[in-house]
């Protein structure tokens, strides 16, 4: 089999927790779980395009330039064949690797990295729920245009996907100079105007120290380590449980070493905002 030197994923054995999340998010086959750790079992299936990477929820997973099997498109067409698989909607063609797309999709080859602002996908298949994404500005689409009226609908203010602290990669193209947000997940239950007030403008990651039974310190600090951050929102809320996530947070910031601006508020259980 041919051999080239390429673009092509490397997973940390280490890191990895064995979820299968990108097992599935790699729609081509190139991944196996193998005793409870992900492993590139087919080189020539690994078109170097990374659908996999935004999935994985530890960060276990990365690119890395050096001599592999060439990628085999017609071998991965008959894989596909034999399992009754086919690609996702809306991934990327296997043919944009030939076409000098190697290690990113058409458009950002053409344009460089993804821009905030526009509805980019990244990573198109393995489960819905971990996929990464942003959206327009977090302005709800079209019904942005109608944000400011005082009669129109609320709209959304998210600006990626996911949100979820322990689904989140590391490092993704919606953290390149963002004001972060690191919400308690009840508060956007609680408080009415959390879009408005706290999302707006703001990468938010979620997640419940309580019921997630996890320190997010570790993972938040490569966070704010690893990305360009400019400011940190914490909203939690008022019961002692929710103190978790903001001393995780403010851990995170210490480790991180370095110095951003940062507040904490604080949400009532009947909604209103204590600090």
């Amino acid at each position: 089999m041919a051999r080239e030197m390429r673009k092509i994923i490397r997973i940390d054995e280490e890191k990895c927790d064995g979820c299968g999340l990108c097992a599935t998010a790699c729609h081509e086959g190139a991944i196996e779980i193998v005793d409870g750790k992900a492993k590139l079992v087919r080189e020539h299936f690994c078109d170097g395009l990374g659908d996999c990477l935004p999935s994985c929820p530890v960060g276990a997973i990365a690119f890395e330039e050096r001599e592999a099997e060439s990628y085999d498109e017609a071998a991965v067409l008959a894989h596909q064949g034999k399992a009754g698989t086919v690609a996702p909607a809306g991934a990327v063609p296997s043919h944009s690797h030939a076409a000098g797309a190697t290690g990113a999709s058409a458009g950002q080859a053409q344009s460089g990295a993804p821009h905030r602002g526009r509805h980019v996908h990244h990573g198109h298949g393995g489960c819905p729920g971990s996929r990464v994404r942003m959206m327009a500005d977090g302005a709800g689409a079209a019904a942005g245009a109608f944000a400011s009226a005082p009669s129109a609908a609320p709209v959304s203010r998210l600006m990626q996907w996911p949100v979820q602290i322990k689904l989140v990669p590391t490092r993704a193209p919606f953290f390149d100079g963002a004001k972060l947000l690191i919400a308690a997940d009840c508060t956007a239950f609680a408080y009415a105007n959390m879009h408005e007030e706290f999302m707006r403008g703001h990468v938010t990651l979620i997640g419940c120290p309580k019921l997630d039974n996890v320190d997010y310190t570790d993972k938040l600090t490569e966070i704010i380590a690893g990305n360009d951050i400019r400011s940190i929102t914490i909203v939690r809320m008022e019961v002692p449980c929710c103190g978790g996530i903001q001393v995780a947070a403010q851990n995170a910031l210490r480790a991180s070493g370095k110095f951003i601006p940062w507040q904490v508020v604080t949400i009532s259980t009947d909604g209103r905002k204590l600090d």
